[in-house]
């Protein structure tokens, strides 16, 4: 397969993981990211660069969207200091991502971390997920600790570069007894948040990788048109669904994980 067949399809791969990242509120990024690892044409870096900014696309898209149509179940009360919490770990987590990677001499050491790091995070997401109506859960409204919260959820998103995931899912189910539709949404609105200090420190900071520009953009096509797409779906079908796809999604991307970890040895 040429370059071009190469880039189209991961624009196909933009497209069909802000589907199922806009449905279940995990940004998309958790999938594309270990899958554009499969193919090893592009640095870690550039990779986590072009993930980052379809998963901000997908996100902004879908937050503005449901402020305007009126149907948003963000709960601004707890959401915000999230969010905030989520901008300044973003912060923290690109840091991390750029001091490691100057640490290792090659980039498939990084690699391999962020793969064994998603991993991990993923297994224990499916576990949680299968089990959740068993576990107790709590109703968190202090702004102090949700911002705590909201900074270790922006440290993974950035430094994994995978938007915020399926551990979004997970905090907001446990610590906020929020349900399946609402937990997406507001999982959506924080990685917004995290996504964007995110793009403008590596602009500020002038550690943009060389990405072919073409690529760029039709990635974020991809997560404009996905999260489009998985909106009206998310809006139609029924939260047990949500559920399922996403358990499927968590089983997929472990897989993934295992193979990246194999490749970066």
């Amino acid at each position: 397969m040429g370059n071009t067949g190469i880039y189209m399809l991961f624009a196909a791969i933009s497209f069909a993981a802000s589907v199922i990242g806009a449905i279940c509120g995990i940004g998309g990024g958790v999938l594309i990211k270990p899958l554009l690892d499969t193919f090893g044409v592009m640095s870690v870096s550039a990779i986590s660069f072009l993930s980052g900014c379809t998963v901000l696309t997908m996100s902004c898209y879908s937050v503005v969207k449901g402020r305007i149509s009126g149907d948003s179940l963000v709960d601004i009360r707890t959401g915000t200091p999230l969010a905030v919490g989520a901008a300044i770990g973003g912060v923290a987590g690109k840091s991390l991502f750029q001091s490691l990677s100057a640490l290792f001499a090659g980039t498939n050491q990084v690699g391999a971390v962020q793969a064994v790091c998603l991993l991990l995070m993923t297994l224990g997401t499916m576990l949680y997920t299968i089990k959740k109506e068993k576990i107790h859960t709590l109703r968190l409204t202090n702004a102090l600790l949700c911002a705590a919260i909201g900074f270790l959820l922006g440290i993974f998103s950035s430094f994994l570069g995978v938007g915020g995931g399926p551990i979004n899912l997970v905090v907001l189910y446990y610590f906020f007894s929020m349900d399946t539709k609402t937990a997406a949404q507001n999982s959506l609105y924080i990685i917004l948040f995290s996504q964007l200090t995110s793009f403008l420190m590596t602009l500020f900071t002038r550690t943009v990788p060389e990405v072919n520009p073409a690529v760029l953009l039709l990635m974020v096509l991809g997560g404009l048109l996905g999260g489009v797409t998985g909106r009206k779906i998310n809006r139609r079908i029924q939260a047990r669904m949500v559920e399922r796809l996403f358990i499927g999604l968590m089983a997929a991307i472990v897989l993934i994980c295992v193979y990246n970890i194999i490749q970066f040895r």
